[in-house]
């Protein structure tokens, strides 16, 4: 474990029910004293330790412990880079290593957050349906829950890619945008991401188009199913995921709790790719929009167990018939 700028850095790996190892990393705040949990899934392509550690030290620094988890194929962890064969195993990882993570001692009566960055924002949302009472709120930066309707694909086009995946799953044939050069806006950032040895920058493989598109379309028609409290956060020039995705979310989600937050003139990559100051804006939105949800710390570092805040039974109280209290 190494300590910097206050924080404490772990990784280890892991092994999933497939027996693929998985990388994992943990940033804690140096003091121990410790408000929420919050839990990473990071986008297509995209890893936890390099991509989202300005994040993550952020949040440490503020008081929350994080945990990042590296997807099969993506990152420090095994498999056949960038690979989705299913797109239910990448839920199924997380949550089983949430799930540990939220299950150790000192961590059992700690409130929990998710934190899902475009593909991400998917993956938190799957989470939540999996697991919907074990969650106080997500946070979705420009998440991918939903397909443009002039992007949708049509269900002829569906069927013929299934066909193909069949035979050839891991074709790197699905023509996308350049997502490093159309959504990170700091030029910067976009030479540090492409640096980035363990950032996957070819092609989609052909699986893995169909996977993330059946996730986007079984999203998109169950929006009204999300009752997690959640912040969603989207740039209004993002040209990868778009922002009126994100409306679709906030006005069809039956959430009690739900914050549409949108940056004029900022890209897809909100958390990374944004200069410094515009990142600072971004994160210091999250971190209230977290400590407002966050219950208090008594003088020992533990929060109280129950899974809503004060001001999340204010609203329960004006909407009695949309939720119900579960307790650990």
């Amino acid at each position: 474990m190494t300590t910097e700028s206050g924080v404490r850095y772990h990784e280890h790996f892991v092994t999933n029910s497939g027996g693929i190892k998985l990388f994992t990393c943990t940033w804690l705040p140096a003091s121990n004293k410790i408000k929420a949990l919050v839990f990473l899934c990071h986008g297509y392509g995209a890893e936890c330790s390099v991509f989202m550690k300005g994040t993550a030290m952020r949040l440490a620094q503020a008081g929350f412990a994080v945990f990042g988890l590296d997807y099969v194929g993506h990152g420090k962890s095994d498999g056949l880079r960038c690979y989705i064969e299913r797109f239910s195993d990448i839920v199924d990882d997380c949550a089983s290593y949430f799930k540990m993570v939220r299950e150790q001692a000192e961590y059992k009566d700690k409130a929990r957050f998710l934190l899902g960055e475009s593909m991400g924002g998917a993956v938190a949302l799957l989470i939540h349906r999996r697991q919907p009472n074990d969650w106080n709120g997500a946070v979705l930066v420009s998440p991918m829950v939903k397909i443009a309707e002039e992007l949708k694909p049509s269900s002829i086009m569906i069927s013929i890619l299934s066909k193909f995946s069949t035979f050839f799953p891991t074709w790197k044939i699905v023509p996308i945008r350049e997502i490093i050069e159309t959504g990170f806006k700091d030029p910067l950032k976009r030479q540090e991401m492409r640096s980035n040895p363990y950032t996957y920058q070819e092609k989609p493989r052909l699986r893995t188009g169909l996977e993330m598109l059946n996730a986007s379309l079984d999203l998109e028609e169950r929006l009204s199913e999300v009752t997690v409290p959640f912040m969603v956060l989207h740039g209004e020039a993002d040209v990868v995921t778009d922002i009126e995705i994100s409306k679709s979310l906030h006005d069809a989600a039956n959430s009690f709790d739900k914050t549409l937050k949108t940056y004029p003139g900022m890209w897809h990559s909100l958390l990374f790719g944004e200069t410094e100051d515009n990142i600072d804006l971004v994160m210091s939105d999250v971190v209230l929009w977290l400590n407002k949800r966050s219950p208090s710390t008594d003088s020992s570092g533990s929060s109280s167990p129950t899974l809503f805040t004060q001001s999340h039974l204010s609203l329960i109280n004006q909407h009695p018939k949309k939720v119900e209290i579960y307790s650990l």
